[in-house]
């Protein structure tokens, strides 16, 4: 069975990206059957709390505040609004809420408290739960879990190198810390990037060289196609090819063989042959429903034909980890300690960001 490593080197991962097809697609093929079972996919629901408004400045980024959009934005929403949701999406085969909440970081008080019991609630619905809610401390992580949270979302987006193209309100180190703080708490780490925002192969690879280098690896690696979004800076980016999906996959594959690999935004632009690629290739999760936070999704009806024409099964919750206990806010032996961490806010500017946030005053 193969190995998992955390040496990586970039060059050996652009050797494998760049090998040809067939052969990728076996290499991947082979180790993903030995770690998983290839006909089990994992299917999770992507539900934004909270929308619109968000502080930052990522180039992809619909939410954010500073770019003209016409994202709908929304308060955080109730604890009953979401565990309605959760039950139609546990109704659907769905596995997994991750809730999706548009904060630079998440703050102690009233809405924090909200979330948690949202965790709480949707734990006793026997469902994986996950949030991304922006950077954490180890606190607040700890309180997360002993909530009942299963997995935390905290993207790497891109390269180290490529990063300081992407967003200029926040540090690559940032997002490695707030995953420090995860491992610090039994949460499990769902962490993974976007390609086609103009990065270079050896940006993906770099990408990769990061994740697979985390000791343990991500539990469960997104791997995101672009969605472009006007207003965003990034709108006029050319959509990836499959091939490059495919591609991506399959690496992800070869360099995690143990992580759950998800095929995530942009499934909207795929053909069910170019999905079953990706599946072959080492795929075995996928966001279900007609949104991801703020952009389309395959509608689950789809999903669900789709698994049936493959011979697809939807992978129960709690397979790869146990299901963590609840525990009542009452009973919690953690409490908020009010911290106001310093997250980086680095001072360059990236000129298409600022070219996107001009237009908006313009069109305001």
């Amino acid at each position: 069975m193969s190995e998992v490593r955390h040496d990586w080197s970039k060059e050996e991962i652009l050797a494998i990206y760049n090998k040809p097809m067939m052969e990728l697609l076996y290499e991947a093929a082979t180790i993903h059957r030995e770690h998983h079972d290839p006909n089990t996919v994992q299917v999770s629901t992507l539900l934004s709390i909270k929308t619109g408004g968000c502080p930052e400045d990522c180039g992809y980024c619909p939410q954010a505040a500073r770019y003209h959009t016409d994202i709908e934005g929304n308060d955080l929403m109730k604890v009953s609004q979401v565990k309605a949701q959760a039950l139609r999406a546990k109704a659907s085969g769905s596995s997994r809420v991750c809730m999706g909440a548009a904060w630079r970081n998440v703050k102690d008080g009233p809405e924090f408290d909200q979330v948690l019991e949202m965790v709480r609630t949707i734990n006793k619905l026997d469902m994986e739960v996950c949030c991304t809610l922006g950077m954490i401390t180890e606190n607040q992580a700890k309180r997360l879990a002993e909530a009942g949270l299963y997995a935390y979302n905290h993207n790497l987006d891109t390269s180290e190198d490529y990063y300081k193209d992407v967003i200029s309100t926040r540090a690559f180190e940032d997002r490695l810390e707030t995953i420090d703080n995860v491992r610090k708490s039994n949460v499990t780490v769902c962490s993974g990037g976007i390609i086609g925002m103009g990065e270079q192969l050896e940006d993906r690879a770099g990408m990769l060289v990061a994740l697979a280098s985390l000791n343990p690896q991500p539990e469960s690696v997104p791997i995101n196609a672009l969605v472009a979004v006007e207003g965003t800076p990034m709108a006029e980016m050319e959509p990836v090819s499959i091939w490059d999906m495919i591609r991506m996959v399959a690496t992800t594959r070869i360099v995690m063989p143990e992580t759950q690999v998800r095929l995530s935004a942009g499934r909207t632009e795929m053909s069910r042959e170019g999905q079953a690629m990706c599946f072959f290739a080492g795929a075995n999760s996928i966001f279900a429903g007609d949104k991801l936070l703020t952009t389309p999704n395959p509608d689950v009806n789809e999903d669900m034909a789709m698994f049936k024409l493959l011979g697809l099964n939807p992978q129960k919750p709690f397979e790869k980890v146990a299901q963590p206990s609840t525990t009542e806010a009452a009973d919690s032996e953690l409490t908020p300690l009010g911290e106001k961490p310093k997250w980086t806010r680095p001072a360059h500017k990236i000129e298409r960001n600022e070219i996107a946030k001009n237009k908006t005053k313009l069109v305001e």
